[in-house]
């Protein structure tokens, strides 16, 4: 007999394994998220995708301001689940949330755990230049993602993947890892793994600041930057004084242009034809392909290139 499950998660990253639970026809009994919140610059109230995704099936939905009161733990305890399973829900469970389900509470975490344990593993190893990353679904203890593990998926990150991209196939590799390791762990066909506590590594929550442009760093480096704050908070720089937000780039593999940039300084627009602005950088050549400033619209920098010129300077 399969267990009652109440699912606790909020954004995009939740939903393939909501929905995947609801396709294996395992019994719900609530789904938790977090408030609906003002978004965008008129800041309507953004319902959360898996309010939508609950909303659409009939579930039983709580969305709680406060996932630590009394309140909330007596309404967990009244729906009696038997395993809670939680992905991306943005708040840490209490000691006495966790104890209800008689099976525990499982995760589902955006990397290879003890490594990228936090709120921001997807762009963290992005930003990391990270050529491997995976999921984890683990038992949930009171620690940042310091659970038991019980199963671990690998995958190789290709160099022109951004974070959103990142973010989707992760999270559908964990939905699929999901019921069967359900399944396996009810039965007891699952030993629980502790993780190795000294190889833990920590992904930082991101801030706006987090996406600033340093040039004095190799191409490498700020392109990874540009690909892990994608789609939020973006990397950006300045040229003059407008701020740019760099939405697509990629580092330039033109030896000539890497070799006459070679001696200029940081920053420098080395060239503004074609489909890319090219800037130098601490090492190597970047070339930024799509950007925007605080009062346009996005653009392919073919399209916008000529707004910029030969020597012109960027700047963090």
């Amino acid at each position: 007999m399969r267990p009652r499950i109440l699912f606790m998660g909020t954004p995009d990253f939740a939903v393939p394994a909501l929905q995947r639970l609801l396709d294996d026809a395992f019994p719900m009994v609530g789904v938790v998220c977090q408030p609906d919140r003002p978004q965008g610059r008129n800041l309507h109230l953004a319902i959360p995708p898996i309010a939508r995704l609950a909303n659409a099936h009939d579930l039983p939905l709580f969305q709680p301001e406060n996932p630590r009161s009394k309140t909330f733990a007596d309404q967990i305890r009244t729906l009696s689940p038997d395993l809670i399973v939680t992905a991306a829900y943005g708040r840490i469970l209490p000691a006495d949330i966790l104890a209800i389900p008689k099976l525990g509470s499982l995760n589902i975490h955006a990397s290879l755990l003890p490594a990228y344990r936090g709120a921001a593993p997807i762009q963290r190893c992005l930003i990391n230049g990270e050529i491997e990353t995976g999921v984890t679904i683990m038992l949930m203890d009171e620690g940042m993602d310091t659970g038991d593990i019980l199963a671990q998926r690998r995958v190789d990150i290709p160099e022109e993947m951004y974070a959103d991209q990142l973010s989707r196939l992760l999270a559908q590799l964990g939905a699929d890892l999901l019921p069967p390791t359900i399944d396996a762990f009810v039965s007891g066909q699952i030993k629980p793994q502790p993780q190795d506590h000294t190889l833990a590594t920590t992904a930082r929550m991101l801030k706006r600041e987090t996406g600033r442009i340093v040039w004095d760093e190799s191409a490498r480096t700020i392109y990874n930057l540009i690909r892990g704050t994608y789609p939020w908070p973006g990397a950006f720089t300045h040229c003059g004084k407008k701020r740019i937000k760099i939405h697509k780039a990629r580092v330039c593999k033109d030896p000539d242009m890497i070799s006459s940039a070679a001696d200029l300084e940081p920053g420098t627009i080395c060239d503004c034809q074609g489909d890319a602005i090219r800037v130098a950088c601490g090492e190597g050549v970047i070339d930024l392909l799509e950007i925007q400033t605080d009062s346009g619209k996005k653009m392919h920098c073919r399209d916008c290139a000529h707004n910029y010129r030969l020597g012109q300077m960027m700047e963090g």
